[in-house]
């Protein structure tokens, strides 16, 4: 219970002699007797009226509110137990102090007045206070979490938790410390609305001049900053300047040519030991150590640095198939060297790769090319925008449901990082409805998630089985397992009615030969090579290797978790033709499980440029073994370790899903 006597107040004081004695009798008559004033260089007569009525004073040289503060909390006697600060001017409404110390014995650490909560005091407030408050209160919220209304001079604090906050600020930094330390430290907060009125007397030596308005939102913005940076952990500043500085070097390198690639990769080392800090963070869930705003920060700047790199080749596709449908004609009909498309050819026309082979995106995914390429054109940048924004909606709803240190495993992810805003890649288009589909299903909205897992496979067809598997989960209710595959299968429908109706013929909708013999950088299908020759007999073993595992996988997870990132796992294994970006399908889940090996994964994947290096000088595509265990034996490694871990340990370290 607060007993008035063990209430001290400290009020800083500059030159207020014409109101410092009718504050100090205000105070007085509320039954507070420790009244110290804290004189901070006055020239008037403010320290005498401050004795004569009644007040202890303190003198302090040193100019500054936060140096007059701390000093008028020094040597306090060890039965105080609450603080309250207020103002010297006569600006605050002392009868709301009654409230503060009502709500201080209700059980609250931390009591401020709220200025900003009614209209008149807001109108006593001057321009730059009003927009200074909310500017901070808005910084406040985005940095810490919690939505304070002011910055106001009446607070009411307990002594141990102001011991506890370990003010160091000196200037005009002071309120805004203590009220974000607050935060950090788990005070209980409370605001009340109070009165305010224009000061009774004197000249305020802040907002009464542009230079002291100026200097105080300096100081707050500035302390807001230290404050933030100093939230950082050690570990996490390092990794996410490497991954900044790895994206600055990266971007000019991504040139398909030979002599980048040594750069390339230099740059995604420099950028892989930034994420390699991050594993600790993740494993430990630090959020305190990753606050929001670097989380973010990092994630949006290295996207955004990376935005002019050269893309690879796959983007020259995306636009040629968008504008091909805006002239009327079906990409999946129509391979980009049909002479019936001649009239349509560009100057970047030549990049495309496989020219001789028409569309192998599905419907729903060339309807988005269609979309882009009416409203953005032939611009690169723009369409790289797009990917780059599915792809921070990812890192927003894995950090909304994980936390920002977890969801670090995928947002400061260098392979994501290159695939989608340097090498312009659309994964992020497929992972954005698959991680919406895990969370819907995870918070029991079936239908949503068979929805969004419908929209992935029209995406790409590779997500199909995953529509099985939420239809499998209610296979005891058949009709419910009908409507979810029904549902699922709308996008796709839809889609293919309207290539159906505006071009005729589908053409041909699956990968066909292109895919089905293109081999490079496989795992599974170069192990069976390795006793089965030559290699189009292990193409026909391919689904006989890919269909029972994917299936085992799929019979036994119990959770979206497991059945997504299994699933995955045994496509990438099987694929007969693998390309970094597709270690992207991952990723997610890496971030949900901490999956050790997605994330050396996301490190060795580079060795792939190597290989393609070597394509470039001898014009021939061969992975050496070398190579190969490069890339994959860590993955193998890495994942049987964790798996291993998550098998025997009972620790509070285990995935939250």
């Amino acid at each position: 219970m607060l007993e008035r006597s063990t209430l001290q107040v400290i009020i800083p004081a500059l030159n207020e002699e014409a109101t410092i004695a009718d504050v100090v009798a205000g105070l007085r008559e509320l039954g507070l007797e420790r009244i110290r004033v804290v004189d901070n260089g006055s020239t008037d007569a403010t320290v005498a009226r401050a004795r004569e009525a009644g007040a202890e004073v303190v003198v302090e040289a040193r100019r500054g509110y936060g140096q007059a503060c701390w000093t008028g909390t020094a040597d306090l006697p060890s039965d105080v137990e609450w603080i309250l600060f207020c103002d010297a001017d006569g600006s605050d409404d002392l009868l709301d102090v009654e409230r503060l110390i009502a709500e201080a014995r209700a059980g609250a650490d931390f009591v401020l007045g709220d200025r900003r909560a009614r209209a008149e005091a807001r109108a006593v407030m001057t321009p730059v206070q009003n927009f200074g408050n909310a500017l901070s209160v808005a910084l406040i919220r985005l940095g810490w979490g919690h939505q304070y209304r002011d910055l106001g001079p009446l607070r009411l604090v307990r002594r141990t938790l102001y011991d506890a906050i370990g003010m160091r600020d000196r200037g005009f930094g002071w309120t805004i410390e203590m009220q974000v330390r607050a935060v950090e430290v788990g005070a209980r907060i409370v605001e009340l609305p109070v009165g305010y009125r224009r000061r009774q007397g004197g000249r305020s030596k802040i907002s009464g001049t542009i230079k002291g308005s100026v200097q105080a939102g300096t100081i707050i913005l500035s302390t807001i900053a230290t404050l933030a940076w100093r939230r950082v952990s050690p570990a996490l500043r390092w990794a996410g300047a490497l991954v900044l500085l790895g994206a600055l070097f990266m971007w000019p390198h991504g040139a398909a040519t030979a002599a980048n690639v040594p750069w390339l990769l230099a740059a995604a080392a420099i950028m892989g030991a930034g994420f390699v800090l991050t594993w600790g963070a993740a494993q430990r869930r630090d959020e305190t150590g990753a606050p929001g705003w670097w989380f973010w920060g990092v994630a949006v700047a290295a996207r955004l640095l990376l935005l002019p790199m050269e893309p690879g080749d796959d983007v020259w596709r995306y636009l040629w198939e968008g504008r091909v449908q805006l002239a009327g004609y079906s990409p999946f009909h129509y391979a980009p060297l049909a002479p019936e498309l001649g009239g349509l050819r560009t100057e970047w026309w030549g990049l495309i790769n496989h020219p001789d082979k028409t569309a192998i995106y599905p419907p729903l995914l060339q309807l988005g090319f269609r979309g882009m390429a009416a409203g953005l054109g032939d611009a690169v940048w723009a369409w790289k925008l797009v990917f780059i924004a599915a792809d921070l909606a990812v890192c927003g709803l894995l950090a909304g449901r994980l936390g920002a240190a977890r969801a670090l495993l995928f947002a400061w992810n260098p392979l994501v990082l290159y695939a989608t805003a340097g090498g312009a890649h659309f994964e992020s288009l497929l992972l954005l409805p698959l991680v919406l589909a895990w969370r819907a299903w995870e918070a029991g909205g079936y239908w949503r998630a068979a929805l969004a897992v419908g929209v992935s496979i029209g995406v790409k067809w590779i997500t199909a089985p995953l529509l099985c598997w939420l239809a499998w989960q209610e296979r005891r209710r058949p009709l419910r397992a009908a409507g979810l595959v029904g549902l699922g299968m709308l996008p796709l429908g839809l889609a293919l009615l309207w290539f159906r109706g505006e071009f005729g013929p589908l053409g041909n909708l699956w990968p066909g030969e292109f895919v089905a013999k293109a081999r490079g950088m496989d795992f599974l299908p170069w192990l069976v090579d390795l006793v089965r020759r030559p290699a189009e007999i292990t193409n026909a073993w391919i689904p006989w290797m890919f269909l029972p595992l994917a299936g085992a996988v799929l019979l036994l997870a119990r959770r979206a978790t497991t059945a997504f990132e299994g699933y995955f796992t045994v496509l990438l294994l099987c694929l007969p033709s693998v390309h970094p970006w597709y270690f992207v399908w991952l990723a997610p889940w890496a971030a949900i499980t901490g999956n050790l090996g997605t994330r050396l994964l996301s490190l060795s994947g580079f060795v792939y440029f190597w290989v393609w290096r070597t394509h470039e000088l001898t014009g021939m595509w061969e992975t050496a073994l070398t190579e190969r265990m490069l890339i994959w034996l860590p993955f193998v490694v890495g994942w049987a370790c964790w798996k291993w871990r998550e098998n025997t340990s009972n620790t509070s370290d285990r995935s939250i899903l």
